[in-house]
């Protein structure tokens, strides 16, 4: 327990430490692929509900597993014992005496639920049915004994919502899908009375019902350029007012408070240039008590005077960006974590009440061994006059000169970097390349006209941000024209792979993580459950029935003659959004053209490598690959 006078010395003392360590000028020693890409020792914490425990993921025998210790007490102790792929989603039961979790052991995405009893350590499956995706919806502690979920048992392209009771297993169905809903939300009495449909032009409505037992009726429309950016949050305490997420007149999305019968909206916060991220509901009185947005750095504005307070002593316990990840029932315990560029992520429980403070852990402590890099912001202009941001890493050790860079593209697309540590920026600068991070047209955070800019560019405009992005880090001399990789894993895996064909004298070598080679296929193969979603990915990427040729034309597969230079390419074999079978027809085109391709399946991985081991055997062979081409280091 620390008290909070106490608090800054040392903060100011460990800061100064880690600015030091992180400029020092000597080469520093390869950090091991395991400290970077291994399990953390400990992440993801839950307040329980009574504010008496913490829960968190800590591996048991290689594997994420759920653990429990009691707040200022050393009694950590885990309560599950998964040994396949792990346990990564879990919530804590309203009793606090269950913690419930989502397990799926092949990457496959048909996640079932089950819980945990923490003093028995009895574990229970929930939904014992295999082909079907369970969604955690809602829990309420007013309702301790119930929760929401989500399933598509009835439909595979559709989610319905049940009440399951956690003391008899029995659920029942407390809303129908009507055949396009995407997302629910539930009210203060825990009565699911709004839902978000999509629309045939790739849009979506706002529905509400009065009670569970009335009809559904659409209150409002989002058009396509607005609906990818807003959306409700939560109803009021008495249910007749909702806020939302709203960008309809604006180009940025801010909160709005809406009555529900009226439809009038006022607004509570809007910032001009950036959208609203994250929004803090009251657990009691259901108001909005803080709203967040990022920058190049993430910026936290209370709405409630009350908490301001709360706000300026969690700014100082710490160094980096915070989020306020949970609360107990009682709002008196609040678990922060900060994310910093040079340093773990830190987790901490403040109690409001008596001006206590617990640190609790770092994720990956071994990191403090090790000098990390700086991740400084930049802003470029695009060849059409759209500023661009983004976020450059450098080696530590060298000048900032002629440097060999990789281009790392994020994924999504509909995403974006941000600020703080990132596993793989510091594998890059540590091997001795700058990362270069780009957040290319079609990026949120940044206003639906950004966003909107990147309809139907996969393989356009968004890939010429990134060749943009290259040419003013060679133009700033930080980055050596020949010796430049494009890497990335899902979107970023097919920028890569368009990068090699459309650009193959600008790149020395590739990287293609799990990306799509052909947009026809992405499209029309998307699993069951991503079918309410269609009209929006036909109107931000391309139609497959109305243009195929255009889709073409921006499939690497159908460019696959252009590519000359080396590529790696990673594949998961239960992947239900890039199928193997299309990726190994992409590995086998560049066989016959005889291009320098580097193929790695993993048999029990879906979109993404969630198992160590795979993570490991990917990063080793990664490092090789890209000091083959690069020059950069490695580690044996």
């Amino acid at each position: 327990m620390i008290n909070l006078k106490n608090l800054t010395a040392l903060l100011i003392f460990s800061a100064i430490a880690m600015l030091v360590f992180s400029c020092a000028r000597p080469q520093p020693k390869i950090i091991p692929r395991k400290v970077l890409f291994g399990n953390p020792a400990k992440t993801n914490p839950h307040i329980s509900p009574d504010g008496s425990q913490i829960a968190y993921l800590a591996p048991v025998k290689g594997a994420l597993n759920i653990w429990v210790k009691t707040l200022l007490e050393d009694d950590d102790h885990a309560v599950t014992q998964d040994t396949l792929s792990g346990i990564h989603r879990y919530i804590w039961a309203q009793d606090s005496k269950h913690i419930l979790f989502l397990r799926s052991g092949n990457g496959n995405e048909k996640r079932q639920l089950y819980g945990v009893n923490i003093e028995s350590l009895e574990e229970r499956e929930y939904t014992p049915f295999p082909n079907v995706q369970v969604r955690i919806l809602a829990t309420s502690k007013f309702f301790p004994d119930e929760i929401l979920i989500e399933m598509n048992k009835e439909n595979p392209g559709l989610h319905d919502v049940y009440m399951l009771n956690l003391t008899s297993g029995d659920y029942h169905m407390v809303a129908r899908n009507p055949g396009n809903v995407i997302s629910w939300l539930a009210d203060a009495d825990f009565k699911v009375r709004a839902a978000v449909a999509s629309d045939p032009d790739g849009g979506t409505e706002l529905l509400i019902r009065k009670d569970e037992q009335s009809t559904w009726k659409s209150i409002l429309t989002w058009s396509p350029e607005n609906s990818f950016i807003s959306g409700p949050v939560s109803f009021s305490r008495g249910g007749d007012s909702l806020y939302m997420i709203d960008s309809r007149g604006y180009n940025t999305a801010g909160l709005v408070l809406m009555d529900v019968a009226s439809r009038d909206t006022t607004v509570i916060f809007r910032n001009p240039d950036y959208d609203v991220g994250d929004v803090m509901i009251n657990p009691d009185s259901y108001k909005a008590e803080a709203v967040s947005y990022i920058s190049a750095r993430r910026n936290w504005v209370p709405l409630d005077p009350k908490i301001a307070t709360d706000f300026d002593i969690i700014s100082h316990l710490d160094f980096g960006d915070y989020i306020i990840y949970d609360r107990d029932a009682e709002d008196d315990v609040w678990l922060i974590g900060f994310t910093k560029d040079i340093g773990p992520v830190s987790y901490y429980t403040i109690n409001r009440e008596r001006d206590e403070v617990e640190y609790l852990f770092d994720q990956q402590p071994n990191l403090k061994r090790h000098a990390l890099a700086r991740m400084d912001s930049i802003t470029y202009t695009a060849r059409d006059g759209l500023p661009i941001r983004g976020y450059i890493t450098y080696p530590v050790w060298k000048k900032h000169k002629k440097l060999p860079l990789i281009l790392d593209v994020h994924g999504g697309p509909w995403t974006r970097n941000t600020w703080g540590y990132d596993p793989d920026a510091q594998w890059m600068a540590n091997r001795g390349y700058i990362c270069l991070q780009v957040n290319y047209r079609g990026s949120t955070g940044y206003g639906k006209k950004f966003l909107n800019a990147g309809n139907k560019e996969w393989g356009g405009k968004m890939y010429t941000d990134l060749v943009d992005a290259v040419n003013w880090a060679v133009q700033q001399g930080y980055a050596n024209p020949r010796r430049i990789a494009i890497y990335g894993e899902s979107y970023g895996g097919y920028a890569a792979l368009m990068g090699a064909a459309k650009n193959p004298a600008l790149y020395r070598c590739a990287v293609d993580i799990m990306g799509p080679t052909n947009l026809v296929s992405l499209i029309r193969s998307i699993p069951p459950y991503w079918t309410p979603y269609l009209a929006a990915l036909n109107e931000r990427v391309g139609n497959p029935e109305t243009e195929i040729e255009f889709l073409r034309s921006r499939s690497p597969i159908f460019n696959a003659d252009s590519i000359r230079i080396p590529v790696l390419i990673a594949q998961g074999e239960n992947d239900p959004h890039v199928h193997r079978t299309e990726t190994e027809k992409m590995v086998e085109a560049l066989k016959e053209k005889g291009v320098k391709v580097e193929y790695l399946l993993f048999p029990n991985e879906g979109h993404g490598l969630t198992r160590p081991e795979n993570r490991l055997k990917f990063y080793s062979d990664a490092e090789k690959f890209l000091s083959r081409y690069l020059g950069g280091r490695y580690e044996e």
